[in-house]
């Protein structure tokens, strides 16, 4: 079903909108993909957080237009699916793991904040942990120091404690 010009405006507004605050933006193919695969990816995609849609490519290339992933233009043809995340790796992790698990979506490109990504590039991005996993892990590393100092403190203690009994 067509669109008319101001439901076409009105997705441009929209897409631009979650456009302005992405970090990501992830393009695959989905041609072949049944219905029901493409309505657990959303499933999955809703769960990260990840603005996810099909789109006309030439609605796509307006809402990028004069934005840090205008470069992505250049990707936009044939069916895509574009994955638009505020977190950094969300959207490539989404799209790289249905992937594995579905050969019929291609990855094909991506952007991260206004660098141009290819395959490869997206696939890097969604090995990262996720911000979360890497606060928890400094965290950890903050705390290792201390703790350590604690533990010989409690082990000076029982060894003196001994002695003395």
């Amino acid at each position: 079903m067509s669109l008319n010009l101001n439901d076409k405006k009105a997705v441009v507004a929209e897409v631009s909108a979650k456009v302005a605050t992405a970090q990501t933006i992830v393009v695959a193919e989905y041609r072949g993909i049944q219905v029901g695969h493409l309505t657990q990816l959303r499933a999955q995609a809703r769960a990260q957080g990840v603005y996810m849609r099909v789109l006309k490519n030439t609605l796509a290339r307006r809402a990028v237009e004069g934005t840090a992933f205008a470069s992505l233009a250049n990707e936009m043809t044939g069916p895509l699916i574009y994955a638009i995340s505020d977190d950094a790796v969300a959207a490539a992790k989404v799209v790289n793991d249905f992937a594995k698990g579905n050969d019929k979506l291609v990855v094909k490109a991506g952007n991260y904040a206004g660098k141009s990504l290819d395959k490869a590039g997206v696939v890097a991005l969604a090995s990262i942990p996720s911000r979360e996993v890497l606060l928890a892990q400094l965290l950890g590393m903050m705390q290792a120091p201390v703790s350590g100092f604690a533990r010989g403190l409690a082990a000076l203690a029982a060894k003196k404690e001994a002695e003395a009994a």
